[in-house]
């Protein structure tokens, strides 16, 4: 007998609550029924372009280039030497999106790199370390950030990951 209760108790609380139905609930009535965005001070992009993110930018060839390896394409923007060893990535987000992390982002750079530099056109800043680097861009074509990391011939020398991580923000689309 008590182990039929408990079933019980949870289907009438779900046929109360109005979760066993197939249909979306009716729009609740009342003063606020009718507030659009607009109204409760939202700011929405004017079409779904300017939300969705870029595409990736690049491919395993262009990638090479940049970093002066070869590189296997690992999917979703993720690129590697294909030793589990080096790593290229790049994340990809809407303009608004990026605007809204841009700060925290920033913070977490200065205390993660030995080095951060604010890139001079637009907003942006790459990030140097011993063994990996981070470029972070946010411009008309959306947010990118580009990490590197574990790439023995760019730590070897003393700009590298620098050097590369210049040649990709100029292979950035604007």
């Amino acid at each position: 007998m008590r182990r039929l209760i408990l079933p019980a108790v949870f289907a009438t609380v779900l046929a109360l609550t109005g979760c066993d139905r197939s249909e979306p609930p009716p729009p609740a009535a009342g003063a606020d029924a009718d507030l659009s965005a607009d109204d409760a001070g939202l700011e929405l992009p004017a079409d779904d372009t300017e939300a969705a993110p870029p595409a990736c930018p690049f491919t395993a060839e262009q990638v090479a280039e940049f970093v002066g390896q070869p590189m296997v394409d690992q999917g979703n923007c993720s690129f590697g030497d294909g030793e589990g060893v080096a790593l290229f990535t790049v994340t990809m987000a809407s303009g608004l999106a990026g605007e809204s992390t841009y700060d925290y982002q920033r913070q977490q750079a200065d205390q993660s790199y030995q080095d951060v530099t604010d890139l001079g056109d637009g907003k942006g800043y790459l990030a140097v370390k011993e063994l990996g680097a981070e470029a972070v861009v946010i411009n008309d074509a959306g947010a990118f950030t580009v990490t590197l990391s574990s790439f023995q011939r760019l730590g070897a020398q003393p700009d590298g990951y620098q050097q590369a991580l210049r040649r990709v923000l100029d292979g950035l689309p604007s």
